[in-house]
């Protein structure tokens, strides 16, 4: 697996907002909004942190299955979106955490800007009315970089999360270059990549994975990159982008 430059944070259309980035821990977000709102994501990521690192260190189980894991009723909101968005694509609860954090850290800066997108390493959360464009990143692919996902203002709020298994330090089980997912869910949308991802190790893999994306229950439309190879299905408008 190779370890690349953060490119992707060139690769989403956020004209007309103030980018800034947020770090806090292990979270490394950047975000656009009407203004900087650095403070009030760093009091959003602090709290979503806290409910989830509690949780963890009570049940250690939830950081280390790759199999779903059922959570109490009364678990931090995180966790229970995380155990669900697993238990939907038959991952462990861990592979929607990308997701879940950056739909959360969307919503809660919603309070002061009407448009907001939320880039959590590569999981992306958009807020708002404003049509966007994501370019399509995969690696060493000659393919990455040369499709962009259009995303439509009425689809919105809705997460684009991307699973590798060549690129990034998020496990997967598969080599695709990239398995983007959409869906109004960010945990879900996570999870089902990554569920996906784990199917693909050629080209021949691309048609089964999209048909397992879209057999999840809530996403909209997916697209699998595997070398030289390109496959979509869905709610998925692609256009080319010229090198």
């Amino acid at each position: 697996m190779v370890w690349e430059p953060r490119r992707y944070r060139q690769g989403t259309d956020a004209d007309g907002l103030v980018t800034f980035e947020v770090v806090h821990g292990e979270t490394d977000l950047q975000i656009s909004a009407i203004s900087d709102l650095s403070a009030e994501a760093v009091a959003v990521v602090s709290a979503l942190r806290g409910d989830l690192e509690a949780y963890i260190a009570a049940h250690p189980r939830f950081a280390e299955s790759f199999a779903p894991i059922a959570v109490e009723p009364g678990a931090p909101e995180i966790v229970r979106a995380m155990a669900e968005a697993g238990a939907a694509a038959g991952v462990g609860p861990m592979a929607a955490v990308a997701g879940a954090v950056a739909e959360r850290v969307a919503r809660g800066l919603s309070a002061f800007s009407a448009e907001v997108l939320v880039e959590n390493g590569g999981d992306i959360y958009i807020v708002g009315s404003t049509a966007r464009s994501v370019l399509v990143l995969a690696g060493d692919s000659p393919l990455s970089g040369r499709l962009a996902l259009s995303v439509p203002g009425d689809s919105l709020p809705c997460a684009v999360c991307t699973s590798s298994g060549t690129v990034g330090h998020s496990v997967s089980l598969g080599s695709a270059h990239a398995v983007t997912v959409i869906a109004g869910d960010g945990a879900l949308a996570d999870a089902a990549a990554t569920a996906a991802g784990n199917l693909v190790h050629g080209a021949d893999d691309i048609e089964r994975a999209l048909e397992r994306a879209l057999g999840i229950a809530g996403v909209r439309g997916a697209i699998v990159v595997a070398g030289e190879h390109v496959g979509a299905l869905g709610e998925v408008t692609l256009t080319p982008v010229e090198a």
